[in-house]
């Protein structure tokens, strides 16, 4: 994108795993630089664990990679100047910036979809942590079922539009999506209704405590899941707001970028580069 932040260039790829999603990762940034003459930096958003400051992507179990130093290899195969961070501390960007959460000191950014992370702000300032900060997707919220980090009851396993799909398939032995079983609940379908209400119940408890420890003015959330709109906002709201006693009670409302957020936020990164240098 320019400096205006108007995509100049699109380039998709499926994603592979392990070493061959770092050869597809750089190869794809290879590509959008060479369609971009005059590409003065580069922003990369990826997911996992991500250390901001070594440009370093620690571990992703979703894609299979471990200490994979983004910015260094990035900036052998460009020449230019690399910002490397967390997928959703990319969308968190965009949406406090320009988006949904813009004239807010104090958000929640919480993409669901294959996954369940949040990207934090306080302050004004994104709280990267130690590059761990807002894995609330691996918050135990008390379910009995087993997650890919190795884990019992962690939120994603539960609540992430995978997981809501599989809770359906074994109630009804139906297979489906999480959007399909979206568009059942506003049919009233009585299985939809009630994974929906566990969905929702798992996902208050998180944010809910998300709430009494960062008191956000606002929790965007984002993701596929957000497609479903009031149907999920409203009976979270409530959720949330029942399990607050004395707290601020922040506003419940949908990313602007959606799935874009990322590349946004990595845009903006980059840009930030340009002004600090």
């Amino acid at each position: 994108m320019d400096r205006g932040l108007e995509r100049t260039a699109t380039v998709r790829r499926p994603t592979p795993r392990g070493d061959a999603a770092v050869a597809a990762v750089l190869d794809t940034v290879g590509e959008l630089v060479a369609q971009a003459p005059g590409a003065e930096a580069v922003g990369l958003a990826v997911p996992g664990i991500v250390d901001d400051e070594t440009g370093v992507a620690a571990w992703s179990e979703n894609i299979g990679w471990r200490d994979v130093p983004f910015r260094a290899l990035i900036q052998e195969r460009t020449g230019l100047p690399v910002a490397v961070g967390h997928d959703v501390r990319a969308g968190g960007t965009a949406e406090q910036r320009l988006g949904a959460a813009r004239g807010a000191r104090n958000s929640l950014v919480v993409p669901i979809g294959t996954g369940i992370a949040a990207a934090m702000v306080i302050d004004g300032h994104l709280c990267v942590g130690s590059g761990y900060a807002g894995e609330i997707g691996h918050m135990s919220v008390g379910a009995d079922e087993p997650c890919v980090c190795g884990g019992t009851g962690c939120l994603e396993a539960v609540a992430s539009g995978p997981a809501i799909a599989r809770r359906y398939a074994r109630r009804t032995g139906r297979e489906t999506t999480a959007d399909a079983v979206a568009a059942l609940v506003a049919e009233g379908e009585p299985d939809a209704v009630a994974v929906w209400a566990e969905t929702v119940g798992w996902l208050g408890t998180a944010l809910a405590a998300a709430t009494v420890l960062a008191a956000p003015e606002v929790i965007v959330i984002g993701g596929g899941l957000s497609r479903a709109g009031d149907l999920l906002l409203g009976p979270l709201a409530d959720d949330i707001e029942g399990r607050l006693t004395f707290h601020r009670r922040p506003r419940l409302t949908t990313a602007r970028f959606a799935d874009e957020a990322g590349c946004v936020g990595a845009g903006l990164w980059a840009l930030d580069l340009l002004e600090t240098q």
